[in-house]
């Protein structure tokens, strides 16, 4: 008799979406534990630029993978994953949900699909050799190594995505082999659990007044401060933690280029720009069902659908126990 998989709940969508709130509301109806899927909330000392969960917001809800590393500390996708499954078998030996909430579509992914990061494949010598070509060639020149090698990977990587073209050719050179090549290998690999996907859909027009409000409140609550202090404290704006939406658009600012009027206007449309792309790559991901938020405003209403749609695809495993 095949063993029916523990079911995970994960809540994805856009920045300014209302994860945060209505996942918090779900772990309470659900007996739930929430697992963070944020790639910068992870980081220490960045809590306004990120919209980092409060203390208060999580109303005594545990909160995994939130506030775990330094900015100046490297946390991969691999780190993720390990550090993810981690955190869900703690929570399902205590008898409760995981529910993973976040718009990181990557971990999402890494947990969700049999993709594997295997640490053999790596090498930093190489890596750093690319790095310089790249430096002295252009993106441009690695990319079009990248589509001669590997254009099935070379179609899903962004031109000017340096880190990834990278990557792939370091897979190439250590292996002999494309990385689409793992990819598909990865593939036959199972998945150990059974993730049940919702997705939280605004129309654009209030999407995008939430993201702009919401930058309103980042610079009321101190995000000016909050940059300075890491400048302070020594993280160089070279970190891909300061590289982060939130902070990166006040550099000119700090260093006297620009008006905090000018920043704060390219910090929105970043944020709207980066909220398209995280829902271009969610829309991607046909496993998603998707809630409708406009049609259900208040968050009692939001959560009400949200167990509608969810609940009798766990009746299952509650009718097993």
């Amino acid at each position: 008799m095949e063993t029916k998989k523990p079911k995970i709940l994960v809540v994805v969508g856009p920045t300014a979406s209302g994860k945060t709130a209505l996942g918090v509301a779900l772990a309470k109806k659900l007996n739930g534990e929430i697992i963070s899927a944020d790639s910068m909330q992870i980081y220490k000392y960045m809590n306004i630029g990120t919209a980092k969960v409060t203390l208060e917001e999580m109303q005594g809800v545990p909160h995994h993978l939130v506030d775990c590393v330094s900015p100046d500390e490297e946390f991969s996708v691999a780190k993720y994953k390990k550090a993810a499954l981690g955190a869900i078998e703690a929570i399902l030996s205590k008898g409760k949900l995981p529910i993973i909430i976040g718009g990181t579509g990557l971990y999402i992914n890494s947990l969700s699909l049999p993709w594997d990061f295997q640490k053999k494949d790596s090498d930093e010598i190489i890596r750093w050799r690319l790095t310089a070509e790249a430096e002295v060639l252009g993106k441009e020149a690695l990319y079009q190594r990248l589509k001669s090698v590997d254009p099935v990977t070379a179609e899903s990587v962004h031109p000017n995505n340096q880190n990834r073209i990278i990557r792939a050719l370091e897979i190439y050179e250590l292996t002999g082999k494309p990385k689409s090549h793992f990819d598909e290998e990865t593939k036959k690999q199972e998945v150990p659990y059974d993730y049940i996907i919702l997705g939280l859909d605004w129309d654009r027009e209030t999407l995008y007044h939430r993201i702009n409000h919401r930058v309103d409140r980042m610079i009321e609550e101190g995000l000016v401060e909050e940059t300075k202090m890491l400048v302070e404290r020594g993280y160089d704006w070279n970190l891909t933690a300061l590289k982060a939406i939130g902070y990166k658009e006040l550099k000119p600012y700090l260093e006297g280029v620009s008006t905090l009027a000018e920043a704060v206007t390219i910090l929105k449309r970043d944020s709207r720009h980066y909220a398209k792309r995280q829902m271009t790559w969610f829309r991607k991901d046909k496993r998603i069902q998707w809630l409708k938020m406009s049609e259900a405003k208040d968050l009692e209403t939001q959560v009400e659908a949200c167990l509608k749609l969810i609940l009798p695809q766990f009746e299952p495993i509650n009718e097993s126990e």
